[in-house]
Parts: structure tokens; C-alpha cells; sequence
């Protein structure tokens, strides 16, 4: 109702509780209930959700940000100095929420974003410039496609991770998003296969790999790092205690 009235501050909303509604603003309002009665994510209805300290606009053409994806950020953060120059790379940006949230707490580093998708960097590049965030450069093409000759001091990425048969793909949310940023292949691994592969050519020495995956996947994922090559591989657990962030480092 609040994005229907045009209005931002729940108070209003109380306070003004017995006004009658604008013409417009009540047809907005009933379209709005009718497309969410049919399963539409409220991100989409609302053109925007939150994550970190961002208010990020958010299309069909993009995941929605998650708050489980925050831990992914805080643990790039843990990693990049503060009072440093850094070359961050993210891939798969979708919206951009990771990159610009890192940008965003490290001013002297550099990032660089990619993504297969057009639309979603036409998104991303909106809300980097919506928030003034002059630090990420963001670049078209598949996972480190765009960063030939390129090494990074950190590679960051929610790459999909749900298997291509999913159930879930079906149902909620995930009916409405990018089946691309979702799925792939028939374990859900196929995209962090990839990156796991192809990062150790864009990685400095000591540099740190971070990839999102599913909360059953950390096993896998640890043995694709290690596989790899990558030594202190490691995985942290979400608020729910569930596998989500695997990290490991290219050796010195």
C-alpha cells in the first residue's frame, strides 16, 4: 500500500489510516494484491529490495538478493584490507548486490562485475549509479570470460547451484526468476565447476576464491577447491546452520 500511495514511512501510514484512498493509488493498490495472489515476488511488485546497506532495484531479469548471501559478503570483507588497494572480481552480478555492497565498505578497491546477461548489467550499472558507487566496472560475457590477462586478490560469486530437475524450481518464488541464475545442470554444480577451474589463472598468489552454493553441496564444493589446488578450504554456515559459503586460497 505504502508503494501504491507513493509513500515511503510506515508511520504515515498509521497516522493517516482512516484518510480515504486516491483513486489511482487504490487501482495500483489492487493490482499490485492480485499479481502477489498469483505468486509474483514482492521484490518484483515493489521494483526493489533490500540487502546490506543498499536499497537495490531489483527486475525479472535478476535474482532477487537474499539475506543468506550476505554471510558471502562478509566473508569477502574479512579478506579485502581496508586501508588498501584491492582487485575484487565478481561474477554472475545479476543485480550487482555483492559487488556494490563490497565497493561500498571498500573504497580503495577495484571490482570488477560480470554477467551473461545484458539486462541484469543494465540493472546493476542503474544501482551502482543510484548509490554513487564509482569503484566497479562492470563487464558482459560468462563467469571469467571478460577477465582475460586479468589477476585479482579476490573472486566472489553466487553462481546457480540448484539442480536442473528441482522441484523447487516449480514452486514460490523461484517460478518468477531467471531459470539461468538459478539452475545448473543436473546436480547444480555446473557453474562452480567452471569457475572453480578456470579462477586459479586469475588469481594472485595467496589470492582467495568465495563461492555461494547449496546447503548440501559444501562437501562437494570443498572437494572441487581442493581438487583444484586450493589449500584452507573451508566452509562457513549460515544463521540456519546450514552449509553456505566455501572458501580456499591459490597457494603462495
Amino acid at each position: 500500500m505504502l508503494h501504491a500511495l507513493q509513500h515511503g514511512d510506515r508511520a504515515w501510514l498509521f497516522v493517516h489510516a482512516d484518510d480515504r484512498m486516491p483513486a489511482g493509488a487504490a487501482s495500483r493498490f489492487e493490482s499490485l494484491v492480485a499479481r502477489r495472489e498469483h505468486g509474483e515476488p514482492v521484490a518484483y511488485l515493489l521494483g526493489r529490495r533490500g540487502f546490506w546497506t543498499l536499497d537495490l532495484e531489483t527486475t525479472p531479469a535478476v535474482l532477487i538478493p537474499r539475506p543468506e548471501t550476505e554471510l558471502l559478503v562478509e566473508q569477502a570483507l574479512m579478506r579485502i584490507p581496508a586501508d588498501r588497494s584491492a582487485h575484487v572480481a565478481d561474477l554472475g552480478t545479476g543485480s550487482g548486490a555483492i559487488a556494490l555492497a563490497i565497493a561500498r565498505e571498500r573504497p580503495q578497491a577495484s571490482v570488477v562485475a560480470t554477467d551473461a546477461s545484458e539486462a541484469a548489467l543494465a540493472v546493476a550499472s542503474a544501482n551502482a549509479v543510484k548509490h554513487g558507487i564509482g569503484n566497479v566496472e562492470f563487464r558482459h560475457g560468462d563467469w571469467l570470460m571478460p577477465l582475460a590477462g586479468e589477476r585479482f586478490d579476490l573472486i566472489v560469486s553466487n553462481p546457480p547451484y540448484i539442480a536442473a530437475g528441482d522441484p523447487h524450481l516449480l514452486q514460490g518464488d523461484l517460478r518468477f526468476e531467471p531459470q539461468n541464475a538459478l539452475a545448473s545442470g543436473d546436480d547444480g554444480l555446473d557453474a562452480i565447476r567452471i569457475i572453480v577451474r578456470d579462477a586459479p589463472a586469475h588469481l594472485l598468489p595467496g589470492g582467495w576464491l568465495l563461492l555461494e552454493h547449496g546447503w548440501e553441496q559444501g562437501g562437494a564444493v570443498r572437494d572441487l577447491l581442493r581438487n583444484a589446488g586450493f589449500v584452507d578450504v573451508a566452509t562457513e554456515r549460515d544463521l540456519e546452520g546450514r552449509d553456505r559459503v566455501t572458501r580456499g586460497h591459490r597457494a603462495l
